[in-house]
């Protein structure tokens, strides 16, 4: 056996006799850019998995956080996105590195939920509870897409903003020198080029022009609409 792998066995031995017995948690791991494993208590990457700590029984290794929790809130994520004509996969790479899809995340700083609300973004977008995911996930992404457009469409700035605020980007007019929200940047621009083609759902609607239907199509539902395809794009 080479000492590399074994450095690595030795390195989460030491983590884990670190982690209280009487409670279970999480240890995240991904590999970094040069390919080395690299261990942590929080998901600071978007394609972190997890080893699950459980009192007196070990260690399991398990399924990747976002394809595990992801799901639970597939149907708010696309709502969100489709409604403010935003990736899902954006969505769902920020919620990843954000609070690796726990609802009841707090920071540091008090950001909050599965977006990390700050508590001044959470009263601006009307949040009366910003552990419910409904009403965190509403939030979030209007934030994302407001700073889209505050950025001028630029996803590099407006995920810069969203981890060092606005106020940041525009001092500096560029992503801030701070190597956590450059690390951001790049950590969900990869995770968003990785991501999947996404499912595209085309509904179809008749208007009477001149006394005959006429169909008409979009990617947005509405009332009496037929779903007639779903392609990937």
């Amino acid at each position: 056996m080479s000492s590399h792998p074994l450095r690595r066995v030795l390195g989460l031995a030491l983590l884990l006799l670190a982690v209280p017995a009487v409670a279970d948690a999480q240890i995240y791991h991904w590999r970094d850019e040069a390919g080395g494993l690299v261990l942590s208590s929080r998901p600071e990457d978007p394609a972190a998995e997890t080893y699950e700590v459980r009192a007196r029984t070990g260690i399991r290794t398990t399924t990747p956080v976002n394809n595990r929790r992801a799901a639970l809130y597939e149907g708010l994520i696309e709502e969100h996105a489709t409604a403010h004509d935003l990736d899902s996969n954006l969505v769902r790479a920020v919620i990843q590195a954000e609070s690796a899809f726990n609802p009841r995340a707090v920071s540091h700083k008090g950001a909050m939920g599965l977006m990390q609300l700050m508590p001044a973004t959470a009263r601006a977008y009307d949040v009366l509870d910003p552990f419910n995911p409904a009403e965190n996930i509403r939030a979030g992404v209007a934030y994302l897409k407001s700073l889209l457009v505050k950025f001028g469409e630029n996803l590099e700035l407006a995920l810069a903003a969203y981890n060092a605020g606005p106020t940041a980007v525009s001092r500096y007019g560029d992503i801030p020198p701070y190597r956590e929200t450059q690390n951001y940047v790049k950590k969900i621009r990869r995770a968003v080029d990785a991501a999947p083609p996404k499912k595209v759902s085309i509904y179809r609607t008749f208007e009477i022009v001149d006394g005959r239907e006429v169909p008409r199509y979009s990617t947005k539902p509405s009332p009496g609409a037929e779903l007639v395809s779903t392609v990937r794009r």
